[in-house]
């Protein structure tokens, strides 16, 4: 009876399965979205997906998922309006991630790829606006984040459009596909190399003390890009090749070295999206943990260790439960991919995040990959799209903030009732 009379206790207790059902959200969803384009192209199965996830996944969440978080998400909600109500604050991101966690869970059920940022920002703007207030939320921030639905998935299809059209340009359509795609498959290893190292640099490593700049990141990026080619062409050397000549034959020795860059891109992007997205269940947590244990407002949380293990543990448990259904939309019912048109996709998309970084535009990993394999289905022809699957998938972005703040509001005053 001890505990039940012990609210702190209670709280952090919450806190750890509400976050640790969040991180599965992730998952089931997020993760699922990364490792989509790899998975549908055939370049690794689902199980590859799964181990190669759970690896870099929870190394990016463990390693340098952050050792101080924003207590309030993406600074949406002013920490001053909840002077005086700790315990408001602390019902809020209960419900943020009870509700976040929720939508989650009926999003990857239906199979909908869907924003986890955008889930819990609903989430924590809808307990803000109706427990304290209309004052307390940043409206100018939501707005950001409702243009970036436009901005992301349009830049991301964009340069997804046109490296397919380099692709087919440099190696597809010209009388040799074979030479020019080991020729050039080194030039895009780099790129890909270069790319991903500045997406982990930049927003992966600076939680754990490098916080690299001043132009440096340039340059380590362009190292480790040089060292991921010279890997590559090792491994493309390896390929066992279908010496027939037959110029079908020659287009699928090409999709087998476009299979190889994949590997590197799917292995990589789990890394960053573990580093980044991991924050949008532990921040909650610790947010938690740390009003329970002081009972005074903070801007910044401490992140105990273990919050982190949680968070990386919830997020490989969710991917390989429930992580298929996901995969197969993205990967396999947009439109048909094959390994060519899947690096294109993921290769914008992680451009996409590298440039908002950049810029500071808080775009969604989902949004980006989802624009990105459109931007690839659009270059072969508006046939070549399910318009009806996109359709399903454009309404549940939209509903997913409303959605979000509502439940968001229902558990908050659940918990409100139970506590007050």
């Amino acid at each position: 009876m001890d505990f039940f009379s012990n609210t702190t206790m209670i709280y952090i207790t919450l806190a750890a399965v509400f976050g640790i059902f969040m991180a599965w959200g992730i998952g089931a969803n997020d993760v699922a979205n990364a490792m989509a384009t790899s998975v549908g192209s055939k370049s690794i199965t689902i199980k590859q997906a799964v181990i190669l996830a759970a690896i870099f996944e929870f190394a990016g969440a463990y390693l340098a998922g952050g050792e101080v978080t924003n207590t309030i998400r993406k600074g949406i909600v002013s920490v001053d309006a909840f002077q005086g109500n700790v315990n408001f604050l602390i019902w809020g991101m209960l419900a943020s991630l009870l509700a976040a966690g929720t939508w989650l869970l009926i999003a990857t059920l239906k199979g909908w790829p869907v924003s986890t940022t955008h889930s819990i920002v609903g989430a924590v703007v809808g307990f803000a606006a109706v427990g304290v207030g209309g004052d307390a939320v940043n409206w100018t921030k939501v707005g950001s984040i409702v243009m970036s639905w436009v901005v992301s998935p349009l830049l991301a299809g964009s340069i997804a459009f046109a490296v397919f059209m380099s692709i087919q340009k440099l190696i597809m359509n010209t009388t040799d596909p074979l030479k020019n795609a080991i020729k050039y498959g080194p030039v895009y290893l780099f790129i890909v190399g270069f790319v991903i190292a500045l997406v982990t640099i930049k927003k992966g490593l600076k939680h754990v003390g490098l916080d690299v700049n001043g132009g440096m990141e340039f340059v380590y990026a362009a190292i480790l890009g040089g060292i991921i080619a010279f890997i590559g062409i090792l491994l493309i050397r390896k390929i066992n090749y279908d010496e027939s000549g037959e110029r079908r034959a020659q287009f699928a020795n090409v999709e087998k070295i476009f299979a190889i860059l994949m590997i590197f891109t799917a292995s990589a992007m789990a890394f960053a999206h573990g580093s980044n997205d991991v924050a949008n269940a532990v921040g909650p947590m610790a947010a938690v943990i740390s009003l329970a244990d002081s009972g005074e407002l903070a801007s910044k949380s401490s992140m105990p260790s273990w919050v982190l293990l949680v968070g990386g543990i919830g997020i490989v448990i969710g991917l390989a439960t429930l992580g298929y259904k996901v995969i197969a939309t993205v990967g396999k019912n947009i439109t048909e991919l094959t390994p060519s048109r899947g690096f294109a996709a993921e290769i914008a998309a992680a451009t996409t995040v590298v440039l908002a970084s950049y810029t500071g535009l808080p775009v969604s990993t989902t949004h980006t990959l989802v624009g990105a394999i459109l931007g690839v289905g659009l270059a072969r022809g508006i046939a070549a799209i399910d318009l009806r699957i996109v359709g399903n998938i454009f309404m549940s972005w939209v509903i997913t903030l409303p959605a979000g703040a509502l439940l968001s509001i229902l558990f908050f005053f659940m918990l409100k009732g139970m506590f007050s």
